[in-house]
C-alpha cells in the first residue's frame, strides 16, 4: 500500500554491467513525440476508472474486464504477446478473508481490559487455517524490530520470541530524533517499512507482530489502516515455502501505551527505543484474542506485451503500472461503494498504454525489446510485481532498465521532480537529469524523506532482485500557479481521495498536460536506453549494488 502524491510517480530501474554511453545516430530525439494525445490518454482512464470496472480488484469481474482491455488495447496497437503465445503471466494468489473477535482481552497484574477491534487495532492474517488464535500469548516490546549489521543494531539480539507476541515502532531509530547518525536519520531505510516489520518477526519465529501506528512516522492516519486492513485481503499463494507470524496487525499509538503502562514507566520505552543498545522488554501482561479464516485459492494475472528489439532482442526494458485497485468496499457517506482508483492508477496504466503506442509509431524502431508489463495486486503489497520478479518472463540480468508509473499528475505541468528515497541510487539519476535540464526543469528535494515511498511501489519489487530503482516523485512548483498551489493540490489528493471512493476522474477539474508531460519524460528516457549498447550502474553507496552481483 503506496500513498501516492499526485503527480507521475515514475520509477526508473536498471541492470548493472558497464558504463552509460551516448546511443548511436539512429536516435531520434523527437521520434515516436507526435503520437501522445491527452484525449486518448484520458478515455483510457475514464474507461479503466469507470463503475463498470467495479473498482479492478483482483478475483472480481473488473479483473476480468481489465485484462480483456489491456490485451485488446496491446493487440490493436500491434504490440505482440509478452509471454510466449500470451499476453499475460498467472499469479497464484489466495484471498483471505478474516472474522476478527470484536476484542483483545489483555490480562495484567496491574488490572484486565479490552482493546477493541478496527478501533484500538486491526489485525489479519496470512495463515489459512480456518481458526487463528491468541491465548494468553506473553508480549514483548522490541522497539523498531530490526536487524540491521551494517548499522550494528540488533532489536533482538539474545531475545527468544517463539510464540510470543511482539510489538514494534514503525519506521527507524532517529525519525523521531532527527538524528542523522541513526540509520539515515529522517529519511526512511527499508527497515523502516511495515513489510519489512512483519518479516522480520517471522524470521525470528514470533507468533504475532503488531505495529504501533505514529501518523507522522507512518506518513498516513490509522484511517488508511481502517480501510486497508482486517478485512479480505489477497496474498501471493506461499504455502509450505515460508513462516508468517500467524497474526500480524496495527495497534494505535494510546492502545500501545495501555500495554507499556502494564510495567512502571512504560511509555518511556517508546523513546528508548530510539537508543543505541535498547534491549526488549517483556510486558507485564498477556493477549488473547481470535479470528476465523476463509481462504480462497486463485490465480490473478500480469498483463504483458513486447516489441522486439531489432539489433538486442535478447536486452529487455520494461515499463510497469499496477491495474489494480481496492473493488467495492463500503459505502461511503453518499452510498458510493466502488474505488474506482482513477490516481491510483488508472492513469499510469493509461501512461504505459500511450508509452507503448508511442514505441510503435517510431520510425526507427527500438533496438532493444520493450516489455510493456501491466501488474495485479500492488494495493495488497506489491503481489504481482513480487512474483514477476521471483519468476521472470525475462531473466534479470538482460533487463536493462524498469520504468513504473503509479500515478500521474492531474492539476498542471510542474518544474520540478522529486527523488523518493533520495539521490545516489543509480545512474538513472543522470538520465533524469539531462532530460529535465532540456525542459527548463529541475529536480527538488523530496518533501517527505520519511515515508518510505522508495519502498511502496511496483519498482521495488525489482530493486529486491538486484535491478536498480529510481523514483520520481511529484512536483508542487506548478506552472503557472507555484509552490503554494501545488502543495495544496498534492494535500487535497492525500487526504480526500487517496485509497477513498472519491478517486475518480472528473472532466470539469482534471488537467492532464502535467501527466502527459511526465509520461513523455518516461518514454524519452527509455528510448534513450533502447538504442545504447551499455547499461546504467547502480552507484556507490546504494543497498542495491550488491545485489546484482549476486544475481
Amino acid at each position: 500500500m503506496q500513498k501516492i502524491i499526485p503527480s507521475a510517480l515514475i520509477i526508473l530501474t536498471a541492470t548493472i554491467l558497464t558504463a552509460c554511453t551516448h546511443s548511436d545516430s539512429s536516435f531520434d530525439e523527437q521520434d515516436g513525440l507526435s503520437s501522445f494525445n491527452k484525449d486518448s490518454l484520458a478515455q483510457h482512464i475514464i474507461t479503466l476508472a469507470s463503475d463498470q470496472f467495479q473498482g479492478r480488484r483482483p478475483f472480481t469481474v473488473g479483473e476480468t474486464k481489465t485484462v480483456e482491455y489491456l490485451t485488446n488495447t496491446l493487440r490493436s496497437l500491434g504490440v505482440e504477446p509478452g509471454n510466449g503465445n500470451e499476453y499475460f503471466q498467472k499469479v497464484p494468489m489466495v484471498e483471505i478473508t478474516p472474522t476478527c473477535d470484536p476484542s483483545m482481552k489483555v490480562e495484567s497484574a496491574r488490572g484486565n481490559f479490552t482493546l477493541k477491534n478496527m478501533d484500538d487495532y486491526v489485525i489479519w492474517t496470512e495463515n489459512t487455517d480456518s481458526i487463528v488464535s491468541l491465548n494468553s500469548e506473553e508480549v514483548i516490546f522490541a522497539g523498531f524490530g530490526i536487524v540491521a549489521p551494517e548499522y550494528n543494531w540488533n532489536d533482538y539480539a539474545g531475545l527468544d520470541v517463539k510464540g510470543k507476541v511482539v510489538v514494534v515502532l514503525v519506521n527507524d531509530p532517529g525519525f523521531s530524533l532527527i538524528d542523522s547518525t541513526l540509520f539515515k536519520g529522517k529519511e526512511m531505510t527499508y527497515y523502516g517499512r511495515w513489510t519489512y516489520k512483519f518479516e522480520e518477526a517471522a524470521r525470528q519465529g514470533a507468533k504475532a507482530c503488531l505495529i504501533v501506528h505514529n501518523e507522522a512516522a507512518a506518513s498516513y492516519g490509522f484511517n488508511v489502516v481502517q480501510n486497508s486492513w482486517g478485512k479480505s485481503q489477497q496474498h501471493l499463494d506461499t504455502r509450505g515455502k515460508e513462516y508468517r507470524c500467524a497474526v500480524e496487525g496495527w495497534l494505535t499509538e494510546p492502545a500501545a501505551k495501555r500495554l507499556l503502562n502494564t510495567i512502571p514507566d512504560g511509555e518511556t520505552l517508546l523513546a528508548k527505543a530510539n537508543q543505541k543498545g535498547f534491549k526488549p522488554v517483556l510486558l507485564n501482561l498477556k493477549v488473547s484474542t481470535s479470528m476465523k479464516v476463509k481462504a480462497v485459492f486463485n490465480e490473478s494475472k500480469n498483463v504483458i506485451g513486447k516489441i522486439t528489439g531489432t539489433k538486442r532482442p535478447d536486452e529487455y526494458i520494461i515499463y510497469t503500472a499496477h491495474w489494480d485497485h481496492f473493488g467495492i468496499g463500503k459505502p461511503d457517506a453518499k452510498g458510493d461503494s466502488i474505488y474506482n482508483g482513477a490516481l491510483d492508477n488508472a492513469s499510469g496504466t493509461a501512461a504505459i498504454l500511450e508509452v507503448a503506442r508511442a514505441f510503435k509509431t517510431m520510425k526507427n524502431k527500438p533496438e532493444r525489446s520493450i516489455v510493456f508489463l501491466f501488474v495485479t495486486g500492488e494495493e495488497q503489497g506489491l503481489l504481482g510485481s513480487a512474483y514477476y520478479a521471483q519468476n521472470p518472463v525475462y531473466p534479470a540480468n538482460k533487463t536493462v532498465a524498469n520504468l513504473n508509473i503509479d500515478v500521474i499528475n492531474n492539476f498542471s505541468p510542474t518544474k520540478d521532480v522529486s527523488i523518493p528515497g533520495g539521490e545516489g541510487q543509480s545512474e538513472l539519476e543522470d538520465y533524469l537529469k539531462k532530460e529535465l535540464d532540456k525542459k527548463g526543469r529541475y529536480i527538488a528535494p523530496e518533501a517527505h524523506p520519511e515515508a518510505g515511498h522508495y519502498f511502496r511501489s511496483d519498482h521495488f519489487s525489482f530493486a529486491k532482485v538486484g535491478i536498480p530503482a529510481l523514483t520520481i516523485g511529484g512536483g508542487i512548483d506548478a506552472i503557472p500557479q507555484g509552490k503554494e498551489y501545488g502543495q495544496k493540490q498534492q494535500e487535497l489528493y492525500n487526504d480526500n481521495f487517496y485509497h477513498q471512493t472519491t478517486d475518480q476522474y472528473d472532466a470539469s477539474t482534471w488537467k492532464l498536460e502535467g501527466g502527459l508531460e511526465d509520461t513523455i519524460l518516461l518514454f524519452q528516457i527509455g528510448k534513450k536506453l533502447a538504442f545504447e549498447t551499455t547499461w546504467p550502474q547502480w552507484k556507490e553507496g546504494s543497498e542495491f549494488k550488491a545485489l546484482r552481483k549476486n544475481n
